[in-house]
Order: C-alpha cells, then sequence, then structure tokens
C-alpha cells in the first residue's frame, strides 16, 4: 500500500452507501403498494422472450438461535424450531402470489438463501424449501446457487445435503478467529472446525467457498487481526468479504452490549483496514470492489477483469445483471424500473399473506433521473470505469452538460489521484478502487442533496 493510503481512508473513508441499489433502500416510500408490484410483474410477463429474461432469487430466513452483538440485520432470535415450518407456508404462499403475476416457470440464474440463518431450517425444511422453489421457477443448469452458512450449526455431512439439494457456493460467518474478540461479540466457533468445514466443502465439490471477515469489533487490534488474515489466506479461500464493523447502538439493540471502550480507536482501525489489503493483495487475491476479494481464477475475479461484474442487492454477482425477486420477512426485491421491500415484522408479513397480497410495505418507481445515474453509479462500482459514449445514446443526454456539477466535485479526487477524468470518460485508479463507493456518491442526487449521511455505515 502506498504510504499516503491511511491519510486517504482517514479522508474519503467517510459514511456512505455501499450501493447495492440506486436509489438507496432509504429512499423508499410507503406511497409503493403490492398493486404497484403487481404492475410491474404483469408487464414482465407480457414482455417480448419474457420467460427467457433471467430472474434473480433471495430468499430471506429471519431466525438465529442467539443474538451476536455486532448484528445489523433483520433476524428473529428464537429457539422455537417450529417457527421454521409455519415460516415455509407463508413463503410458498408469497411465492405463489409472484408467479400468478409473473407466470410460473420464470427462469432463475442466481439464488442465494440469507438471514439470519438458513441454517435455523433443518434439512428435511430445507428440502421442502428447494422443492418449492423448483415447483414455481426454472433453474438454469449452470446458474449460481449460494446459501450463508453459520459454522456452528453446520457439519460434513449438512454441507453434503446442501450439495445434494444443488448449492454450488457457500458463504461462511466467520468475523475473527481470536477467542477474545468472539466473546466479546458473543460468536464463539473453533477455527479447527471452520478449516474443517473449508476443506469438506472443497472435497464436496463446491465451486466456490466465500468466508465474512469484520474489522472494528470490541478487543481487536491491528496485531490480532493480522493473525486472523495469516490463519485465513494460508486456506485460501477462493472469497474473502472484508467488513468494516459501524457502532450504532441507537438504532441496533444488539450492539447495545458491546462495551464502547473495548473498540479500537479510529487509528487502528485504519491500520487493520490497510494492513489488511496488503495482506491479501500479498496473497494472491484480487479486490474486486468494497472490500470483496477473490483469487484470480474465481469467477468473480474473471468478470471483473473482463467487464461482466454486476452489483445488486445479493451484492456482486458474474451473470448479467437482471430483476430480483426478494422472498420472506424484509426482503428486497428490484422488477424493472422498480425497487420495494416486503414487510420486516413477521406479524406484518403474514397479514399481507393471509390477505392474499403481496407482502410489500414500501418502494420506489425510478425516474429517468434515477436510471441514468443508477448506470453511472454501478458502472463504476462494477468495472470501476465509466465510457461517456454509452450512457449517452442510452439516456440521451450530453453526459458532460448532464454532470457538470459532478465532474467538478471529481476534480478534488483526480489531484488525490482516486480517479482520471478526461474528454471520453471516468476511470478509478488503482488507488482509488477502495473508495469506488465515494466516487460513487458524486453522482447520488439525493445523496448531494441533504448530506445526511448519519444513516449509513462507513464506506472503509
Amino acid at each position: 500500500m502506498p504510504s499516503l493510503f491511511p491519510e486517504l481512508i482517514r479522508r474519503f473513508g467517510v459514511s456512505g452507501p455501499r450501493y447495492t441499489s440506486y436509489p438507496t433502500t432509504d429512499r423508499f416510500v410507503e406511497a409503493f403498494t403490492p398493486d404497484h408490484l403487481a404492475q410491474a410483474l404483469a408487464q414482465r410477463r407480457d414482455g417480448a422472450a419474457a420467460m427467457m429474461l433471467p430472474l434473480s432469487l433471495y430468499v430471506h430466513v429471519p431466525f438465529c438461535e442467539s443474538v451476536c452483538y455486532y448484528c445489523a440485520c433483520d433476524k428473529i432470535i428464537t429457539r422455537h424450531h417450529e417457527h421454521g415450518q409455519a415460516y415455509l407456508g407463508y413463503l410458498r404462499r408469497e411465492a405463489d402470489l409472484y408467479t400468478a403475476h409473473a407466470g410460473i416457470g420464470q427462469f432463475v440464474s442466481r439464488l442465494h438463501l440469507g438471514g439470519g440463518t438458513p441454517m435455523f431450517l433443518n434439512d428435511s425444511e430445507l428440502r421442502e424449501l428447494m422443492a418449492m422453489l423448483r415447483c414455481a421457477f426454472t433453474f438454469a443448469p449452470s446458474g449460481e446457487y449460494s446459501i450463508e452458512v453459520d459454522p456452528r450449526t453446520v457439519d460434513a455431512t449438512r454441507l453434503a445435503t446442501l450439495r445434494e439439494l444443488g448449492f454450488n457456493r457457500l458463504s461462511f460467518g466467520v468475523q475473527d478467529f481470536d477467542p477474545a474478540v468472539q466473546k466479546a461479540v458473543h460468536r464463539i466457533q473453533s477455527t479447527e472446525k471452520i478449516f474443517s468445514l473449508l476443506e469438506s466443502a472443497r472435497a464436496l465439490g463446491f465451486e466456490s467457498t466465500s468466508v465474512d471477515l469484520m474489522y472494528g469489533l470490541p478487543q481487536q487490534t491491528p496485531e490480532s487481526f493480522d493473525r486472523t488474515l495469516a490463519q485465513l489466506t494460508q486456506l485460501q479461500p477462493d472469497r474473502i468479504a472484508l467488513h468494516a464493523y459501524t457502532h450504532l447502538p441507537e438504532r441496533y439493540k444488539p450492539q447495545r452490549r458491546i462495551i464502547a471502550a473495548e473498540l479500537p480507536t479510529a487509528d487502528a482501525r485504519v491500520s487493520m483496514l490497510s494492513r489488511s489489503l496488503a495482506a491479501l493483495q500479498r496473497a494472491g487475491y484480487v479486490h474486486v470492489g468494497m472490500g470483496h476479494f477473490a483469487l484470480p481464477e474465481d469467477p468473480l475475479a474473471v468478470a471483473k477483469r473482463q467487464g461482466r461484474l454486476h452489483r445488486n442487492f445479493q451484492g456482486y454477482g458474474t451473470h448479467p445483471d437482471c430483476d430480483l425477486i426478494g422472498l420472506g420477512v424484509s426482503a428486497i426485491g428490484r422488477v424493472g424500473a422498480t425497487c420495494s421491500q416486503n414487510a420486516k415484522t413477521l406479524e406484518e408479513y403474514y397479514d399481507y399473506l393471509d390477505q392474499g397480497r403481496l407482502p410489500v410495505v414500501r418502494g420506489l418507481a425510478l425516474s429517468r433521473d434515477d436510471l441514468v445515474r443508477r448506470a453511472v453509479i454501478m458502472a463504476l462500482m462494477c468495472q470501476g470505469q465509466l465510457q461517456f459514449e454509452p450512457v449517452e445514446l442510452a439516456h440521451l443526454i450530453d453526459f458532460k452538460s448532464y454532470f457538470a456539477a459532478e465532474l467538478e466535485i471529481l476534480q478534488h479526487m483526480q489531484e488525490q489521484g482516486l480517479v482520471e477524468v478526461n474528454d471520453s470518460g471516468i476511470e478509478v485508479t488503482s488507488m482509488g478502487g477502495s473508495f469506488a463507493s465515494g466516487v460513487a456518491m458524486v453522482f447520488d442526487r439525493y445523496l448531494q442533496a441533504d448530506h445526511k449521511r448519519a444513516r449509513f455505515s462507513r464506506i472503509l
């Protein structure tokens, strides 16, 4: 890493969106109703060759047996596993509503099960869920089918079941190997078991394994996190997601159990990030973007090199950008020029479905300006570069006139070596790759208008 990198982190590693969508979810409004989503689904159904347009599918399983103190996800803490069977029944109702509006057998090229933890469901329930999804949708033979795995809840036998069900990618939530950190965040899991699970996943033929790490947690130091990275890179999972912990106890109740005095200082966090980026680079990983790293031969890294990378609510993906259907409590979807989110409580989610309605409580119909800016932001987030001409042709604008104010703001970033702007386009430099979200924020009309960034976590 360049010697000035820590200083750049302090200056440009501000709070901001991670741009899994544009506009971001905080811009969704309650005026967007189930009827609006039903109309978007009908338009998709009636479009030319609609059955061949791929879908991305996300299923949210909100349950966890115990709470991790750092967690900012939508989850329900319970040891009553009977909730899982009832929840599956409502997921089936929701899927039936989607197929009623959009047609049965829609083509799916990407599936992700998240939570909570999907592993709250037992093997029989997972089989039931996958059978239901395969009845409602047509799964592509070469698709990406991934599931989030809590290492504390699985063994090699359960991994074999997941492989049998068609999953070909696993994401393990680890955060840190250090026992003191694990105790401080209420997530104790042995390093030996995690290593064993990763080795079993390889033996079972999973195409990709990913490990989530988090820096900025209580009891962490740059030296302790160095040890975690050294252990993980020795095993070399295909992908690593490095997240920054943001302490917002006023918003996320579990974080109130974290002792603030045990959190690393701002300088320590900067050191952890800078040293992590250097360590992962030495270990041969490619920085795909937004703290996501992949080995050079992994499809994510290949897609990055070939300019095929895209980003949505499921994160980075290798398949072409497409509509996303989100099933379950709090799930987010995108159909055509609309985005929407489901009810966040079980009671409300169940109530909508009992009424025979899609459980959408808020969303947004994108304007022409939203669509232009989404194209710009996603190009910067995924490809690290943008050519003016394709945007001008697709959206009938003169880029330099339309974005005159934004290009002026980028001059400061260009002076710092983060971007290069010329007559034909914008390119994020190798040093600026870690700040891609900060570059994209320049084109966020909503954010530039109100400057209210406290609602977001830090981008680094």
